[in-house]
């Protein structure tokens, strides 16, 4: 009986679908807005909208952007309002209600700074209270304003899509595979697990923060997971045990994520719309001006660079002693060639085609964009490893940046679509958390930059302006543009 109201309300938006877009960006600031959102059972509306949206065909990317513009809406009034009654929030209606969900807000807030605004989106009670807090605790409004919108795009994604996927399956009645649904329930399941711990159990991950210390607890309780938990952790004496818990919630994550939208790719038309308004717009893009910059970062993304640095750097750890990272290097190259070859295989999906002569490979998982997320991204965790903890995301921003750039070039050069990158991403993040993950047991002494690995630097500087010079004229021609 309590649930009539919903199956009356989405009975009434079938019929008239164009309040779909109005209803999506209502639910989502209601949602979002203060107190309202705790008591607005907006997940319940927005999964049932998002399957009718997916039933009666509006674009994927319309459904992101009203229920993004809502959530950026919702918590931006919510913030507004704690910076007008800062200081009186306890003691003014509705708010005078929930004494105690102001508390927990204020000291999530102190304790996560301004990252709890991204935090706080996906955490069920406090989710409608942290932008308050964060108003009227004077945050400053252009910083909120930056962590309001990226949260908004990931809480868009994550909310709305699934739905989205189940309506649009029911309207299409796709004949899919028998190993789909396994497949399916086993990724949800894993990022459900994820969620669970990196949001429900408070997001820090370092070796003091609240997840940790419970993670530690509940495994210590245990012979089995004791025992895996020592022989996981670092042996460096002044890191007394630090269990890999960030890199195993990176590998176990990006994986499911990858499984997930692999599955969607090969079986379901859901990510078409978005691949082709993709490839149209870098298509329109197109300048003999910039051509020449987009094949010269592609061009990082080549096997023959990928491979002479992943073997420098293995030559270069294992003249230096550090001869576990210098394994650990060739099982990165092994299996992440491993996997990409596989994958394009596999699924053997189409390239675009918007270029003059493109791969002849399959065109996902991209192999460009997974490489060099590998070998960024284990170049990124040894140095950040002997950073302080809190300045260790410095490192990573900077190292996602050439990710990103590669990324870019494919999809600009035409030889691409979205979700080829985005798997390339996904696969490269997954294979860096299981090398970081298994290297911590042996991880017992710093990694330090000298004159070995000056070296090494030189040496793949000359091969990579040797390579691109060789290969230049052929890449231009490859990549140009089809009229």
């Amino acid at each position: 009986m309590s649930t009539a109201w919903l199956s009356a309300f989405t009975d009434w938006l079938s019929v008239n679908p164009g309040w779909l877009a109005a209803t999506l960006f209502l639910v989502a600031f209601l949602e979002s807005l203060a107190v309202a959102g705790i008591v607005v059972p907006g997940v319940a509306i927005l999964f049932a909208v998002s399957v009718l949206a997916g039933k009666v065909g509006v674009p994927l990317a319309d459904a992101l952007l009203w229920a993004g513009l809502g959530a950026i809406a919702g918590d931006g009034l919510s913030f507004w309002l704690g910076r007008c009654f800062q200081g009186r929030l306890d003691r003014i209606w509705p708010f005078s209600r929930y004494p105690s969900l102001l508390n927990k807000g204020e000291r999530f807030f102190l304790q996560h700074g301004g990252k709890s605004v991204v935090i706080g989106r996906f955490v069920g009670p406090i989710r409608p209270i942290i932008p308050l807090v964060a108003g009227a605790l004077l945050m400053p409004w252009q910083r909120f304003l930056t962590f309001n919108v990226l949260s908004a795009v990931g809480w868009a994604v994550a909310y709305i899509a699934p739905g989205y996927l189940i309506g649009s399956t029911l309207e299409q009645s796709l004949e899919l595979p028998r190993h789909f649904y396994p497949i399916l329930a086993a990724a949800m399941a894993t990022l459900a697990l994820v969620y669970l711990l990196l949001f429900r159990v408070q997001i820090g991950l370092s070796s003091n923060s609240e997840a940790y210390s419970r993670l530690a607890s509940w495994m210590g309780k245990y012979n089995s997971t004791h025992r895996f938990w020592r022989e996981m952790s670092s042996h460096r004496p002044a890191t007394g045990g630090e269990f890999p818990l960030p890199s195993l919630i990176l590998a176990v994550g990006a994986f499911a994520l990858f499984a997930l939208l692999s599955l969607l790719v090969a079986h379901t038309p859901l990510f078409h719309e978005a691949n082709q308004s993709t490839a149209q717009f870098f298509s329109n893009l197109r300048n003999p001006l910039l051509d020449p910059a987009f094949v010269l970062i592609s061009g990082l993304g080549d096997t023959v660079m990928l491979m002479s640095a992943g073997v420098l750097g293995l030559l270069a750890f294992g003249f230096r002693g550090y001869y576990a990272a210098a394994l650990h290097i060739l099982g990165a190259m092994v299996l992440g060639a491993g996997l990409i070859l596989a994958f394009k295989a596999g699924l053997n999906l189409p390239r675009p085609e918007l270029a003059a002569q493109p791969p002849a490979s399959a065109a996902f998982p991209s192999g460009h964009t997974a490489g060099v997320t590998i070998a960024l991204g284990l170049l990124a965790s040894f140095i950040a490893r002997e950073q302080v903890s809190n300045r260790r995301w410095r490192i990573y921003l900077i190292s996602s940046l050439p990710m990103v750039l590669v990324g870019i070039s494919r999809l600009y050069l035409g030889v691409h679509w979205l979700t080829d990158v985005m798997g390339g991403v996904l696969l490269g993040l997954a294979i860096c958390g299981v090398i970081r993950a298994s290297f911590s047991r042996y991880d017992q002494t710093p990694l330090w930059f000298d004159s070995t690995f000056a070296g090494a630097l030189v040496v793949w500087l000359t091969l990579a302006a040797a390579h691109l010079s060789l290969t230049w004229s052929s890449a231009m021609s490859a990549y140009q543009a089809l009229p």
